[in-house]
């Protein structure tokens, strides 16, 4: 009888040393971005109301004065969550290629550091959304699309948890973290087929001045910086788990 030989997970990889001067760099541009986005960029940027506007029942006749600064972490952020939820999205497809575990545990900690970056924008929209529009929600097309992006991420932790088979259960993941990649194009391009003046096309020209850019720029190399550090960090933790339980089955068999 030919006995299966437990694969072991490996303790840690070169990039994990990056961890934590990338979570450093990542804290120092960061408040390097919010002081410019105080001190260099200008008190009133990018959207204003020309006209007075109604909005979810609220006539808005204000201009975006102080709190426009929360977009210089908003928009950051929101970018974050959209690109580690196309990792999430790739290394599913790995595993549905390959079924091995490694990617599973990929696509897995892309999708929480997802969560934790999905989680800030919506909290950074709906102040965004209360300070500047007079309202918390809006059934604004950007908005909508997101929250139902939201919702799906809630939905792949909420599968994982009610699944007990390894195999199935990163089976459904992965497949779930695709249906959740598809919305993202459409989060992103929405605002352009459906023009909203909650959320308008920043990324034009005369769409941001040169001081709104740089200081979105620091902010977004930081929360980038971040996230790939918190990324590394969480990986090797799961990776480690993995490992301590795969020594366990080696000397129980």
């Amino acid at each position: 009888m030919v006995e299966k030989k437990v694969r072991i997970p490996e303790a840690g990889q070169w990039p994990d040393k990056l961890a934590l001067p990338a979570l450093a760099a990542g804290a120092v541009l960061t408040t390097v971005g919010f002081l410019m986005a105080f001190l260099f960029a200008a008190p009133v940027n990018g959207a204003a109301l020309d006209t007075p506007e109604l909005v979810n029942g609220v006539m808005v006749t204000h201009q975006q004065l102080i709190s426009q600064k929360i977009f210089y972490f908003h928009m950051p952020v929101a970018i974050v969550s959209f690109v580690m939820l196309i990792f999430s999205a790739y290394y599913g497809i790995r595993f549905l290629t390959t079924r091995e575990q490694r990617f599973d545990t990929c696509s897995r900690v892309a999708m929480e550091l997802t969560l934790l970056f999905v989680i800030f924008t919506m909290v950074t929209g709906d102040l965004w959304t209360r300070f500047e529009w007079g309202v918390w929600w809006t059934w604004e097309p950007r908005l909508t699309t997101y929250l139902i992006l939201m919702l799906i991420v809630i939905a792949y932790f909420v599968m994982r948890n009610s699944i007990d088979d390894p195999e199935r259960r990163a089976t459904y993941a992965s497949v779930i973290s695709l249906i959740a990649f598809v919305d993202v194009p459409i989060c992103f391009m929405i605002t352009r087929l459906i023009p909203s003046s909650v959320h308008p096309v920043i990324a034009r020209e005369g769409g941001m001045t040169p001081d709104m850019a740089a200081t979105v720029l620091v902010v977004m190399i930081g929360m980038m910086l971040v996230a790939f550090g918190l990324y590394r960090l969480r990986f090797r933790e799961a990776r480690l788990a993995e490992r301590l339980q795969a020594l366990k089955d080696q000397l129980e068999d």
